[in-house]
């Protein structure tokens, strides 16, 4: 919301002296973010002043149009002779009178004037449209000042041009529809400084009469339920609009259309009040307000043909939609050039309709930002009353005496409010005097009287005069958002100062630090983090074709997922079932911006729905629920069990001087769940790698782990579909296991550590393909007997002379006594042991043997 301090001293008696930072803090203080304030003064420095156009040389010979003009400044170039001035306009002629820049000038941007020679003459100085001056995006012609502007040349422009102003930027909340106007934003300052204030609604307006303006139906009345209409004849539409209304509609961001047009967007500024205006000749029968009818088209007056759904509101005539009611009105019956007799519209529509509408169609006008949040429905015949004035005053005309005024508005119901919950609430002694005070300055109508028995006095313990008071607060017209009793008690900590309110820190209850599912979550982070995997976050929304996408089966419980009431985005209205879906997103969005060496992980919740779980319960804000409350609750929310997941593509040792690099692949996804388990604390001999098949895994590259013989997880290379389906790299690899299926850690022992020398021996072992090289560890472990302290698989060969469907098996063997040194003997002894042991299990071979 952006208002010149101008137009608000209108309504607000303003200190004279005012200066902005106070104005900024006032502003602060009632809750209203302030984006900015500008000093236009400030904007362009140095000699800004009135020329009048003496005449007019056209130039030839250029790729554009240009002309040399002779201006006269009165005596602001110190001379008093005609300022020489080239300029490319074409929008004024001799005699006109224009806004000049003299050489010394700055105007915004830091953009410096001084007298050049261009096209061939000399030009000191520049002819100002409004985007030069910061006044607004209008660059097809400089400004040209009214005939009835009684400044002389060499007057100061600022002043006439608006220039003489401040103008503040505010970020309005969206409980606070009310000060996206100067009303509202009047009437809070008013608050704040303790100054009067003067309602612009509070004009008398004529009611409606038997006869209606115009023929009008609503069918609707819960989505439209105050409409009014009055029209006026005989308009003059060469009438511009006056200067002194542009401006101020410059300064708050908005473009100047046409008079009608203007005094509709005027009046929504000033008032808060959204209108229409509609060209009464184009408009064919009666009006029709009701829901859309899904499939109807309407081409909306930015030129887009729209296609409705069944929540839209829309104002029809005998050939259809010509307005999408609250958002934006129709091509068909926009006011012309031509436009002679204007039917004026102001109602009151449904806020969520109204949201919904915008954001469905993306049509985020000033109109329905207004509406979402809600606007007083008793301004509409007070609209209507100054927007016929207003036309009829400049553009003559004939105020027609009948206005419609379909009323179905319900007056807002009474909010019973103990005298002492503010004082409760926030720490500070409020007596019911002074809350009842401060909530009908804001417009309530407060009724005291009754007794509140049996609550007890709140978290605070703060006492207040008038405990047990009970107050019945009627919240004004132009505050919807005031529907419970925590709204009143905001009004009351907020006009009478935030900072009041002490900051008190909680004590903090005495806790046990992390959780023991917190500490694993941490831990198999700084795990993967030190390995080198980068941790993401994605959101946990997917699109339904991702099931598809990722190849789950058709009995796949994974394709079942919960649909978010409001999602986000219409495409992406799924929670996720797996974090694979979003993961390898990021690792596509990556690689299509350049990065092809991806190693990332996530570590989140993924949502399986419940069955015939049903709904949950109503539950409101006026207590605590009950503990049986929470639990239907709970019963009704999806599972919600946390993962952890990687995916890897790319180099994952990267080449260069030291040597070649190495490629990504299955088994580095299979190490990172190996890591992920050791940091969860779970033993390795309670952990089993075993082949498996799962989508999206490659059937032939997919390893399942498990502990204690159940499966949490899997890890392997993508099925090729799936790569090519989601434009992935090659051999892209991934894991993905179930943190929450992990049993409890044990106690973790410490380990033994001998002082005496280690022997170490290789062994490479000629198997079968097929076997596991896991089993075959574990056939080593059990052979070799209790000196073997350690054994690891270090390469994995295959060739044609090994044979068809062999491998060769090469582990690291090492060897330790607690309390002597092993003789050579004894380690041999127990390598053999182990090698027997796998032979006799795997027909395993030494190689070379």
């Amino acid at each position: 919301m952006r208002v010149s301090v101008s137009w608000l001293r209108e309504y607000v008696d303003l200190p004279a002296d005012l200066p902005t930072g106070d104005l900024e803090q006032a502003l602060v203080d009632l809750g209203i973010e302030v984006e900015s304030i500008v000093d236009l003064r400030a904007t362009v420095t140095g000699p800004l002043v009135v020329g009048e156009v003496l005449d007019i040389e056209e130039l030839t010979g250029f790729k554009k149009p240009i002309r040399f003009c002779r201006v006269d400044v009165g005596a602001a170039n110190g001379t008093g002779e005609p300022q020489e001035i080239v300029c490319g306009a074409r929008n004024f002629a001799p005699g006109d009178k224009v806004v000049v820049i003299l050489p010394g000038g700055v105007l915004p941007g830091d953009f410096a004037i001084g007298a050049r020679k261009t096209y061939g003459r000399n030009s000191h100085g520049m002819i100002c449209s409004a985007k030069e001056l910061g006044l607004g995006d209008d660059h097809s012609g400089i400004i040209v000042l009214p005939a009835d502007v009684k400044a002389q040349p060499g007057d100061d422009a600022r002043p006439i041009v608006g220039l003489d102003d401040v103008v503040v930027e505010m970020e309005i909340t969206p409980d606070r529809g009310y000060a996206l106007s100067v009303r509202g934003i009047a009437r809070e300052l008013s608050h704040a400084l303790g100054v009067p204030f003067r309602d612009p609604a509070d004009a008398p307006a004529t009611g409606g009469t038997a006869e209606p303006a115009y023929p009008v139906e609503v069918r609707d009345p819960v989505g439209c339920d105050r409409f009014a209409a009055r029209m006026v004849r005989g308009v003059d539409p060469t009438v511009e609009t006056p200067g002194w209304m542009r401006q101020r509609l410059t300064a708050a961001g908005v473009r100047s259309i046409s008079l009608p047009v203007d005094i509709t967007n005027y009046l929504m500024l000033e008032l808060g009040q959204p209108m229409h205006a509609f060209d009464a000749d184009r408009i064919a029968g009666p009006l029709v307000v009701r829901r859309a009818e899904p499939g109807e088209k309407l081409t909306t007056l930015d030129g887009v043909s729209r296609s409705l759904v069944a929540e839209d509101m829309v104002i029809c005539d005998e050939t259809g939609p010509i307005s999408l009611a609250a958002v934006m009105g129709g091509e068909t019956s926009e006011v012309l050039a031509s436009t002679t007799n204007v039917l004026f519209e102001a109602a009151h529509w449904d806020p969520a309709m109204v949201g919904r509408t915008a954001r469905r169609h993306k049509l985020f006008s000033e109109a329905a930002k207004r509406w979402e949040r809600g606007v007083d429905p008793a301004l509409p015949l007070v609209a209507l009353e100054k927007a016929v004035r207003l036309l009829t005053d400049l553009a003559g005309g004939t105020a027609g005496a009948e206005v419609l005024d379909l009323d179905h508005v319900r007056p807002f119901p009474p909010v019973t409010l103990p005298a002492d919950l503010p004082a409760r609430r926030v720490g500070v002694s409020y007596s019911a005097d002074r809350v009842a005070e401060l909530l009908e300055q804001v417009g309530c109508t407060v009724t005291r009287g009754g007794d509140r028995l049996g609550e007890d006095p709140g978290a605070t313990g703060v006492a207040a005069e008038g405990a047990g008071e009970v107050l019945t607060v009627t919240p004004p017209s132009w505050r919807p958002d005031l529907t419970d009793p925590a709204d009143l008690v905001e009004e009351v900590v907020r006009l009478d100062g935030y900072d009041r309110v002490p900051s008190v820190l909680p004590t903090a209850r005495p806790g046990r630090g992390l959780t023991a599912a917190q500490q694993r979550r941490r831990a198999v982070a700084r795990s993967l983090a030190e390995r080198g995997w980068v941790e993401v976050l994605s959101q946990p929304f997917v699109a339904p074709e991702l099931v598809d996408q990722l190849g789950l089966p058709a009995d796949d419980p994974r394709r079942a997922a919960v649909r978010v009431a409001n999602p986000l985005s219409e495409e992406e209205p799924l929670l996720r079932t797996t974090l694979l879906g979003p993961l390898l997103g990021v690792v596509r969005r990556n690689v299509g911006r350049g990065q092809r060496d991806v190693a990332v992980y996530e570590i989140g919740a993924v949502f399986h729905p419940r069955p015939g779980a049903g709904s949950p319960p109503a539950m409101g804000v006026d207590r605590r629920p009950t503990d049986e409350e929470f639990a239907a609750a709970d019963a009704v929310v999806p599972a919600q069990p946390r993962h952890v997941a990687v995916a890897v593509c790319g180099e994952i040792e990267p080449a260069g001087w030291w040597g070649a690099g190495r490629p990504a692949g299955w088994a580095d996804a299979v190490e990172a769940g190996r890591a992920v388990l050791d940091a969860a604390g779970i033993p390795a001999d309670r952990v089993t790698v075993r082949a498996g098949e799962r989508a999206p895994w490659h059937p032939g590259r997919c390893a399942e782990l498990l502990v204690d013989d159940t499966v949490v997880g899997h890890a392997g290379e993508l099925h090729p579909a799936v790569v090519a389906t989601l434009e992935l790299p090659r051999r892209t690899s991934v894991m993905e296991l179930d943190l929450d299926a992990l049993p409890a850690a044990p106690l973790a022992a410490g380990p033994a550590i001998s002082t005496f020398p280690p022997a170490l021996i290789d062994v490479a072992l000629v198997v079968d393909e097929a076997v596991p090289a896991a089993e075959v560890r574990a056939a080593l472990v059990e052979g070799a007997g209790a000196l073997l302290e350690d054994v690891r698989l270090f390469d994995v060969y295959a060739s044609e002379q090994l044979g068809a469907g062999r491998k060769s098996l090469a582990y690291k063997l090492t060897f330790r006594a607690p309390d002597r040194t092993l003789a050579g003997e004894e380690a041999v002894a127990a390598r053999d042991a182990a090698v027997a042991l796998a032979a006799q299990r795997f027909g395993a071979t030494l190689r070379g043997a």
